[in-house]
């Protein structure tokens, strides 16, 4: 079978999903996708105007990307469900990210409200990808309650600072037994690669992208380090010493 990404009983072909706020022209949007590969696609339900042909959200998204919803600007367990109802109501499927967050500096998620938000939703039927902070026990209880996979922040959301979180990531790499999706606060391709490397199953990617003076070409760079960090990780890297060692017999050739 090789090795496949399934979530939702869908296979996903890119590792790479991403985001579609902020880039100066959306119609950028389509062209970064073309260019990363990427499949899934997430956006606030309320950048959406059906009304409007420039302002809605959808029309920019190919038909044949997965559409993730995100209910950014929930506060709590109550708003999250009611956003996501609202998403499937207006004909976006069922794949939902659980965004809950009442912080208004550091924007870190409300564990406790997610989990709350994600058992309702899979009760529902809904797909759910919680984007959450980096904790163990909070991500078995988001798996023990059917979340379809856990989005541990790399770093604060917006921010670019990268994989600040990377011991703590591997922790749930090694502990939970769905894909890991890194989310948030990874600035460069680079840190997009060190995430596959530890064992993420993808990553998702929006501000360092849109934000790029070149944002379809930061799209492809993304897209090509992510299929290179997890190459690195299932082919298993070296193991790292302490001291040095000759790749060559350092005796045995000189008479």
């Amino acid at each position: 079978m090789g090795d496949q990404l399934i979530i939702g009983g869908k296979q996903i072909n890119s590792r790479l999903f991403i985001g579609t706020g902020k880039f100066p022209n959306n119609r950028l949007i389509p062209e970064v996708i073309k260019k990363s590969g990427a499949q899934v696609v997430t956006v606030a339900l309320r950048r959406i105007d059906f009304d409007s042909e420039d302002e809605n959200m959808l029309n920019y998204i190919p038909k044949d990307c997965i559409l993730m919803p995100n209910t950014s600007g929930a506060r709590n367990a109550e708003e999250a469900v009611r956003i996501a109802r609202l998403a499937r109501a207006a004909g976006c499927g069922n794949w939902i990210k659980i965004e809950v967050v009442s912080d208004n500096k550091y924007l870190l998620p409300d564990n406790f409200e997610t989990i709350k938000a994600t058992e309702i939703l899979v009760k529902e039927g809904f797909v759910v990808l919680p984007y959450m902070s980096p904790d163990l026990m909070a991500a078995k209880r988001l798996r023990d309650v059917g979340a379809a996979a856990v989005m541990p922040l790399g770093a604060p959301i917006g921010t670019n600072k990268g994989l600040r979180t990377r011991d703590l990531v591997k922790i749930l790499v090694d502990e939970i037994d769905l894909p890991i999706v890194v989310d948030a606060g990874l600035g460069k391709p680079s840190e997009a690669a060190e995430a596959m490397e530890i064992g993420a199953a993808a990553v998702l990617v929006n501000t360092a992208i849109a934000t790029a003076g070149d944002p379809v070409m930061m799209g492809e760079a993304f897209g090509q380090a992510v299929e290179a960090g997890r190459k690195a990780f299932v082919s298993g890297a070296g193991a790292v010493k302490e001291y040095a060692e000759a790749s060559s017999p350092l005796t045995g050739f000189l008479k």
